[in-house]
């Protein structure tokens, strides 16, 4: 069984879990091998039933003590664009899409997001554009994020949010 794990962090990304549950990502999913769906949800207003993502067998919950089981479990995971989940994800040798959030101001995230993206460790989007984006993913091109390197996170962090 293919699973995908799609956490939001502790905030709130409603769209990201539309678009995610809906028909058409459904689908792209299923047509790429993905049979299991694993959505975190955080303080989110949407908590998708069971059988609301047709095509895939789904599984919705808001918080956990932990995601590292459901990180390990995984074949692919899709995150907002936080640091925090970015890490984890990419800590675990996972490959990661990052859906990030285009409505949030001043948004440091897009610039996370494009630094790893450029450096080949993910790949990311808009939830305008997943639905493509699982359509054409190529997760070859993906390279390996060293963990255990703090400062070279750090030294990572300040590069892409333009401190040094």
């Amino acid at each position: 069984m293919k699973k995908v794990f799609v956490t939001v962090g502790t905030t709130s990304f409603d769209e990201l879990i539309e678009t995610i549950t809906s028909a058409e990502a459904a689908q792209a999913l299923k047509a790429r091998g993905y049979d299991c769906l694993v959505v975190q949800v955080g303080r989110g207003a949407l908590l998708p039933d069971a059988d609301s993502c047709p095509h895939i067998r789904l599984e919705a919950f808001r918080y956990k003590n932990s995601l590292a089981e459901d990180i390990e479990r995984a074949d692919l995971i899709i995150s907002h664009a936080g640091s925090g989940s970015c890490l984890e994800a990419l800590g675990a040798g996972k490959p990661l899409l990052v859906v990030v959030n285009d409505k949030l101001m001043n948004n440091h995230q897009l610039e996370l997001a494009k630094q790893l993206h450029i450096d080949s460790h993910l790949l990311y989007c808009t939830c305008s554009t997943l639905t493509e984006t699982l359509r054409t993913m190529d997760l070859s091109v993906l390279r390996p994020f060293s963990p255990g390197q703090p400062q070279n996170f750090a030294n990572f962090l300040d590069k892409a949010l333009g401190i040094k």
